[in-house]
């Protein structure tokens, strides 16, 4: 369990302590429009990754647990089950904006994230970047190690989704899109603990990146206003059964009662959880002062 604290610690710091190195030369190579560049917008998508990919891989060096206990298999249908879930999901897509609606009455404004040119080919590399690595890397970190160890502690389903799902949520430092990260953390770690794998979990969250970027792709920003409403009507209506099912008919990994090894995963976390705290108060300070 300290070990699963660790990797969220090290996923949390090392972007920051890496970023400040790429920052520095990318003001040399580029000067002062650096953020502005094809080069800089990649490697902010791009970083985070690695850095996952470190701190998966510092894991299973520390703990030498098989790889099979983060990328073993699961049933066929949870396959078709993360694609309802993830289609459901679109149903909360409005929570964006009431959200941000609440916090603009503090004086909130949120930051557009700058994205890649996605024009004809451009979106392959795009796809690969923001859509397929993330997928990969945030589940093994997330769903495979974290929901992982509290499922082989003997955590209970309600403490294992609400808390990896708040992790997941605060690891984003975006306070526009919190409740709805935190309620993607919470699916996608409730489909990981049932199916017992991060397969079907990879699938939904490449799903939820690549639709963003398709939409970017073709000149929307959301979905047209003719189909929106019956979209979500219909998405919902997924999103309920999908959850009914998960929680009140799938009997698998349902788990215990208690939250074993708690004080040591908090323990490895502690830096991580702290640094993404105080990143997220900055974010939301930063956006007051617009």
């Amino acid at each position: 369990m300290r070990e699963a604290g660790i990797t969220y610690s090290v996923s949390a710091v090392l972007p920051i302590v890496l970023s400040l190195f790429v920052v520095l030369i990318m003001q040399a190579a580029a000067g002062a429009d650096y953020a502005q560049t094809q080069g800089y917008i990649y490697l902010s998508f791009l970083l985070p990754q690695v850095c996952f990919a470190a701190a998966a891989g510092i894991y299973f060096a520390r703990t030498k647990a098989p790889l099979r206990t983060v990328y073993g298999g699961c049933k066929w249908y949870y396959f078709p089950i993360a694609v309802l879930l993830q289609f459901g999901l679109l149903s909360l897509s409005e929570l964006n904006g009431y959200f941000l609606e609440f916090l603009s009455r503090f004086g909130y404004t949120q930051s557009e994230t700058a994205l890649p040119v996605l024009t004809g080919w451009n979106l392959l590399p795009a796809m690969l970047v923001i859509a397929v690595l993330p997928a990969v890397f945030e589940e093994t970190v997330f769903r495979g190690i974290i929901v992982g160890n509290f499922r082989a502690s003997g955590w209970g389903t309600a403490a294992t989704v609400l808390l990896s799902g708040a992790m997941f949520s605060l690891f984003h430092t975006n306070p526009a899109q919190t409740v709805y990260q935190f309620v993607c953390g919470v699916c996608f770690a409730l489909m990981a603990l049932r199916c017992g794998s991060i397969f079907p979990t990879v699938l939904s969250h490449f799903l939820n990146n690549a639709l963003v970027l398709a939409l970017a792709s073709a000149g929307y920003s959301d979905f047209p206003e003719p189909v929106k409403l019956p979209l979500y009507i219909v998405s919902g209506v997924c999103l309920a059964a999908t959850l009914v099912y998960l929680i009140f008919f799938d009997k698998n990994n349902r788990g215990g009662k208690g939250m074993n090894g708690w004080k040591m995963f908090f323990l490895g976390a502690a830096a991580g959880l702290i640094l993404c705290v105080v990143m997220w108060g900055s974010v939301f300070i930063a956006g007051l002062a617009k």
